[in-house]
């Protein structure tokens, strides 16, 4: 999922008609590089410039509209008018260049429903900064829309900013409108947080004042708005006793309440989700806010039957070891004959879940919104995994393909239990309708063939894990060429 950082920036205009970053570090809000790097963009829609001086300028609200024709289909995005006519229903998808985002935005839009995109494509530019890159080649923004545009008749509008910056955001609620927003837009990454102090107060600053920015814009301007954020699992921790689905029932000295569950977080990243929680809890008792937070489980996948459509359309997936996830790792490790990387003794149990039940998770609560003041927890995975057993699988799953898997033993770069009691519950999202993709041999076959497919992609530097949450220090962390 892309992740919003701030537009104002210093800029040259040039005779060709292109912005330029002068210096990204002139940004704003602090943004987590220790080195310059210049970017082109090429002319928005709307934009609006705000004189800085004679020769510089600063960009402010800069919503980017692809497209606003009148649609008319009726599908399941369809709600009745008072009237009794058929209107779409509108679904703002922030963060939606992402991994989640984007797959969610065509599955959305696929279902009938009026789609925006709401990205600064910060997460392509954390790849650039960090020497990383996707296991698959991406498309950009504007060509991944054009190319779903031609292909299904179906338009996604685009805002390209800063949801940090609430003009920005409030220009972009003004001119949507939506009845639901999706909430993807936040650094996603644990590793990334833990790189050094400049990371840490990025992703606290990003995360915690991008989403309180969302509460107000809802507040402002879309009081019905129904918001689905994106928690995690995370911040739960690994507790020894039963994690509930957001609340837990306790009798303490004679007496029973129902409370918020205890969060027990393993980084500033998942603090950073604990503190979004407390946030969006209190805006919804104290403004009667609508409220769904999607604690979801570590996703696996890259397919959905949208990206899968063309090659245009295609998922980024992420191998490396900042922003790849565990069994998506393995795949790719395996592909290329890298030992399985199992983090300390492997005991580590987590819920996950494949990226289609994701885009099925989110329609489901789209689907079925909270109520007026209601702050509602689901826990979104399908199934309990050790890291263990997710290399048991894959390397069984890679010898039926002839490849040679083996898993090894490395340092753990995180502070975490490596054995532990773990059972979630997660039953909230099946009582309303989903139907999971669970972990299947064909699956982990697909998934397999599909690394086979990009290991020429692979760099093998980026595997090993390269961060440490002990080793953090306040001084900025280059990547060396």
């Amino acid at each position: 999922m892309a992740h919003l950082l701030s537009t104002t920036c210093s800029l040259d205009v040039s005779s060709s008609n292109k912005l330029h970053f002068k210096s990204i570090n002139q940004c704003s809000t602090p943004i987590p590089t220790s080195f310059n790097m210049g970017i082109s963009f090429s002319p928005l829609k709307k934009l609006s410039l705000q004189s800085k001086r004679s020769a510089k300028y600063v960009i402010r609200a800069s919503a980017v509209s692809m497209s606003q024709e009148a649609r008319t289909q009726n599908d399941s995005g369809s709600q009745q008018t008072t009237d009794g006519a058929s209107t779409r229903k509108k679904v703002m998808v922030i963060g939606g260049d992402g991994y989640c985002g984007w797959a969610t935005a065509l599955h959305l839009s696929n279902k009938g429903y009026e789609v925006a995109i709401v990205d600064n494509l910060i997460r392509r530019l954390f790849d650039d900064q960090l020497g990383l890159d996707s296991l698959t080649p991406i498309s950009s923004i504007h060509n991944r829309i054009r190319r779903w545009k031609s292909l299904t008749g179906k338009d996604i509008q685009l805002f390209v900013g800063d949801i940090c910056e609430f003009e920005f955001l409030a220009e972009a609620f003004k001119s949507f409108e939506p009845d639901s927003v999706v909430h993807f837009g936040e650094q996603r990454s644990a590793p990334y947080s833990m790189i050094d102090r400049s990371r840490a107060i990025y992703t606290q600053h990003n995360n915690v004042i991008g989403t309180l920015n969302v509460l107000f814009a809802i507040k402002e301007f879309r009081e019905e708005c129904h918001l689905v954020k994106l928690g995690t699992m995370g911040e739960y921790g690994t507790p020894n006793i039963d994690i509930e689905e957001g609340y837990i029932t306790i009798t303490h000295n004679g007496r029973t309440d129902t409370l918020p569950y205890p969060k027990q977080a393993s980084s500033f990243y998942h603090l950073s989700k604990v503190h979004d929680s407390h946030n969006i809890a209190f805006t919804c008792k104290a403004w009667g806010i609508r409220a769904t937070d999607l604690n979801q489980g570590v996703v696996y996948g890259v397919r959905t039957d949208e990206t899968a459509m063309h090659e245009e359309l295609v998922n980024r997936l992420d191998y490396d070891g900042v922003f790849g996830t565990a069994l998506n790792r393995f795949c790719v490790q395996a592909a290329v004959g890298h030992p399985l990387t199992v983090y300390g003794k492997g005991g580590q149990t987590r819920g996950y879940l494949d990226i289609r039940d994701t885009v099925q998770c989110v329609e489901i609560a789209i689907a079925n919104p909270a109520k007026p003041g209601e702050f509602r927890v689901f826990n979104q995975f399908t199934e309990q995994f050790s890291v263990n057993e997710l290399a048991a699988l894959v390397t069984k799953a890679g010898e039926k393909l002839g490849l040679e898997v083996k898993a090894i033993s490395v340092p753990n770069p995180r502070v975490e239990a490596e054995e532990h009691y773990y059972n979630a519950k997660h039953t909230k999202l099946i009582e309303l309708g989903l139907q999971p993709h669970l972990l299947s041999d064909s699956l982990l076959d697909s998934l397999l063939n599909f690394a086979v497919q990009y290991k020429d992609r692979v760099d093998t530097k980026q595997i090993m894990p390269s961060v440490s949450w002990k080793k953090i220090g306040a001084k900025p962390k280059t990547v060396a060429a």
